[in-house]
């Protein structure tokens, strides 16, 4: 006959409930994913994306720039994280997001990137570069929807602020 004794030291019950959080997150997303991208033809509610990119992109300890893909019914054909930086700023490339968007034949985006710091403030650098990509991205036909800052709290919406 073998005894089981159940390790009940404080880190282990830690990790326990660490790992049935981390369950419990997972579980979450599966259902936001369906319910936004799968649930109707098109995206059709900004705050469910809002929220579905809050929490992808909200526990990353580094910046990550992220995009949405749609076709011309903005349907979503992909979410994609493009770029990942350092814990106050990532390198974003024009080119490489065209050729993305290109690549799915996209015809409109939603851009998104967090903060660690938890400001949803966008920055000046933010600003120009959701501008440069609009640009480049006009040149092939495609439209940029919104572009998210995620942070603490609501994240902040350049389309909802008037910047798109």
């Amino acid at each position: 006959m073998s005894c089981v004794i159940a390790d009940s030291r404080p880190e282990s019950l830690t990790l326990i409930a660490a790992q049935h959080e981390d369950w419990i997150i997972q579980q979450a997303l599966t259902l936001l994913e369906n319910r936004v991208f799968k649930a109707g033809p098109a995206v059709s509610s900004p705050a469910a994306v809002r929220d579905y990119l809050r929490m992808k992109l909200v526990v990353e300890p580094n910046e990550v720039f992220a995009v949405v893909f749609l076709d011309s019914r903005h349907q979503v054909l992909a979410y994609e994280p493009l770029f990942k930086g350092t814990v106050d700023q990532t390198s974003v490339y024009p080119r490489v997001v065209v050729q993305r968007a290109l690549a799915l034949n996209a015809s409109a985006l939603i851009l998104a990137h967090q903060h660690p710091s938890g400001v949803t403030e966008p920055s000046a650098a933010d600003c120009a570069l959701t501008d440069r990509l609009k640009a480049a991205l006009a040149l092939v036909d495609i439209r940029v929807v919104d572009h998210f800052v995620i942070g603490k709290g609501t994240p902040y919406s350049f389309a909802e602020s008037g910047l798109l």
